[in-house]
C-alpha cells in the first residue's frame, strides 16, 4: 500500500491517510498518521500555551515511543528546538543540559522519574513546565499538555506554525556535552526539506515505496532520530524497539517486512553470535538496505554480514555538524575497509598539523564540510573555532583518502598512541582481537611507560562463560602476535565485566584510560 501519489509530510499524510501506519510501538501497538499527527498537535498546542514562542527548547527524557515521537513533531511544527537527552546519563549531567539548553519545557518518562525530579529541580525548571509519561512527583501528566490548551485552527493545528529543529548534544566522552544548533529557516512545517529526500536517496531509499524502517536503537542519537523522522515524513512505517535483542530484531524483520534499518558494528557481532539454526529460522528476504555507522567496523565482521545478508549493507560516515561519505556493500569489496566517497555536496579533505591539504595517501585529521551548512556549538565560540579550518571542521578523526577519492578512517586522533616516536592506532588492534573466540569486547589505549612514553594497554570483555586467567592472557597475546606486527602488540591485558558502551556502540575509552594516567601527564 503506497501514500497517495506525491503526498509527502506527516501532516500531509494524517490528512490523505489517517489510517495508515505511522509507527508500530515496542510493545506492537500500531499508531496511524492520523493519530500521530494529533497527538503532536495537541502537544504543539500545549506548549504554546505554557508561552514557548519560535527558537525557544523543550528537552525530552524519555524511552523509544509514540510519545517522543509525537513531542518531536510538536516541536518541528512550532519553532522550537528539541532536545533528545541519553537515559543513560545521571542527574547532574541532565540538569547540565537543561540549563545549557535554556529549556522552558521538560518532558520526561516515569522509567526515569528519580534522575528526571533531581534534574528538573537543579535545573530550576518550574513546575508549570514540568510534564511526564506516567506519574512523576511534581511532574503533570503528558495528557494534560495535550488537553486542548492554546488556539488551534479548525484542524487541531496550533495557531503559530514554522519548522523548528532538533538540538543535538555531543557525546560528551572527552568533557562537557555541547548542543550543535542550528538556524531556523522559517520554513513551513507541511514541507519536507529536499535535504532530507535528498539523504535518504543516499542510499536508494525513495518516497512511497512500501519502506519499513526498524529502529533498534534509542532515538537520543543523531542519526537515530533523524532515519525515523525521514522515514515518517516520507511514508515510510517505523517500526521502533525498546531494548535492542538480536534475535528479537531479526522476528521483528521478518513480521513487518522490514526494508531498512540503522545499524552499529556492536549488534553485527552479536547478531552473528547466534547459533547458526537461529539466524537460518528467519525470512529477511525484505531487506533492501542496512546501514551502519558510528562505529568502526571490523573488516571480517563486514565480510561475514556482507555473506548472510548480501551487499544490502552500507555504510556511512557523518557528522552531527553536517557531511559526510557512503559506501555500498558491492563498493566495499573493492574497496575494504574504505567508509565511502563524499555525499553529493559534501566535501572531505585531509590536512596536517598546520592546515596544510595532504595528497591522496597520506594520513592527517579528517576535515569536512557540507555545502553551505552552518552550525555552532551552543554557548561555545572557542570549541567551534578549534574546530575549524576556514569553512571545514573536524571531529577528530584521523584518516586518508586514496587515489580514487575513497576515505579510509584510521582512528580518533585523541585515541593515538605514540610509543618510542612510533604512531600506533588502537581501532586496527581492536579490530583484529575482537574476532578472537574468546573476546566479546575490547578496548586498546596508550598507558604510561617511562621510556618509550606510552605502552599499548588492552582492556579485554570476555566472552560468557570465560574467565580471566594468566592462560588466556598468553593466547590472546599469542593469537595477537599472529595477526599483528611486533610494534602493535598489547604490552600487557587486563579483563573487566562490561565495557563501558552506549546503546549505539560508542565507547567511552576516556574512563577506561584516565585512571592508568592519574599521577602522569597525560597525552
Amino acid at each position: 500500500m503506497s501514500t497517495a501519489t506525491g503526498t509527502l509530510g506527516v501532516w500531509n499524510i494524517a490528512a490523505q491517510e489517517p489510517e495508515r501506519v505511522a509507527l508500530v510501538d515496542p510493545d506492537g501497538r500500531s499508531i496511524g498518521y492520523g493519530d500521530l499527527a494529533a497527538k503532536a498537535n495537541a502537544y504543539a498546542r500545549g506548549l504554546q500555551a505554557l508561552g514557548l514562542e519560535a527558537g525557544d527548547v523543550v528537552v525530552v527524557l524519555q524511552p523509544n515511543g509514540d510519545e517522543l515521537v509525537a513531542a518531536y513533531f510538536a516541536a518541528i511544527q512550532s519553532g522550537l528546538y528539541i532536545v533528545v537527552v541519553n537515559w543513560h546519563l545521571v542527574a547532574p549531567e541532565v540538569a547540565y543540559i537543561l540549563s545549557d539548553s535554556g529549556a522552558k519545557a521538560f518532558l520526561a518518562h516515569e522509567r526515569f522519574a528519580d534522575v528526571a525530579i533531581a534534574a528538573a529541580d537543579e535545573a530550576g525548571i518550574p513546575e508549570r513546565g514540568r510534564f511526564a509519561v506516567g506519574d512523576v512527583d511534581g511532574f503533570r501528566r503528558i495528557e494534560e499538555l495535550g488537553s486542548g490548551n492554546g488556539e488551534s485552527s479548525c484542524d487541531g493545528r496550533p495557531e503559530r506554525r514554522t519548522a523548528g529543529s532538533p538540538m543535538l548534544y555531543t557525546s560528551g566522552t572527552t568533557g562537557r556535552p555541547k548542543g550543535v544548533r542550528r538556524p531556523l529557516t522559517g520554513a513551513d512545517p507541511d514541507s519536507v526539506p529536499a535535504a532530507s529526500t535528498w539523504f535518504f536517496g543516499i542510499f536508494g531509499l525513495a518516497p512511497h515505496d512500501d519502506h519499513v524502517h526498524l529502529c533498534g536503537s534509542p532515538l537520543y542519537h543523531t542519526a537515530v532520530l533523524n532515519f525515523v523522522a525521514i522515514s515518517l515524513q516520507l511514508g515510510h512505517t517505523a517500526v521502533l524497539m525498546d531494548r535492542w535483542d538480536a534475535e528479537d530484531m531479526l522476528r521483528l524483520i521478518e513480521r513487518h517486512r522490514v526494508t531498512h534499518s540503522h545499524m552499529v558494528p556492536t549488534q553485527f557481532r552479536r547478531l552473528l553470535a547466534l547459533p547458526d539454526d537461529v539466524r537460518a529460522a528467519y525470512d529477511l528476504s525484505s531487506l533492501r538496505v542496512m546501514i551502519h555507522g558510528a562505529a568502526p567496523c571490523p573488516l571480517e565482521v563486514k565480510r561475514r554480514m556482507l555473506d548472510w545478508w548480501g551487499p544490502v549493507v552500507t555504510e556511512y560516515y557523518a557528522a552531527t555538524e553536517g557531511g559526510g561519505t557512503a559506501i555500498s556493500g558491492e563498493e566495499w569489496l573493492k574497496k575494504p575497509g574504505s567508509v565511502g566517497l563524499p555525499w553529493p555536496g559534501s566535501t572531505i579533505k585531509i590536512l596536517d598539523d598546520e592546515g596544510a591539504e595532504l595528497p591522496a595517501g597520506e594520513t592527517g585529521t579528517v576535515y569536512m564540510k557540507m555545502g553551505d551548512s552552518k552550525f555552532e556549538y551552543h554557548k561555545d565560540r572557542a570549541k567551534t573555532d578549534k574546530a575549524r579550518v576556514g569553512d571545514l571542521f573536524t571531529l577528530g578523526d584521523v584518516g586518508h583518502l586514496d587515489e580514487d577519492g575513497y576515505l579510509f578512517l584510521h582512528d580518533r586522533k585523541a585515541d593515538l598512541i605514540i610509543s618510542g616516536g612510533v604512531n600506533i592506532y588502537p581501532a586496527e588492534i581492536e579490530g583484529e582481537l575482537v574476532m578472537h573466540p574468546k573476546i566479546a569486547d575490547v578496548a586498546v589505549f596508550g598507558v604510561p611507560h617511562e621510556d618509550w612514553g606510552e605502552a599499548i594497554k588492552a582492556v579485554v570483555e570476555p566472552a560468557d562463560g570465560v574467565e580471566p586467567s594468566e592462560e588466556l592472557t598468553a593466547e590472546i597475546l599469542e593469537y595477537a602476535a599472529s595477526r599483528l606486527a611486533k610494534f602493535k602488540l598489547p604490552r600487557s591485558v587486563d579483563y573487566l565485566p562490561e565495557l563501558p558502551r552506549d546503546p549505539n556502540g560508542k565507547l567511552y575509552k576516556r574512563k577506561l584510560r584516565d585512571p592508568y594516567w592519574e599521577g602522569h601527564r597525560a597525552p
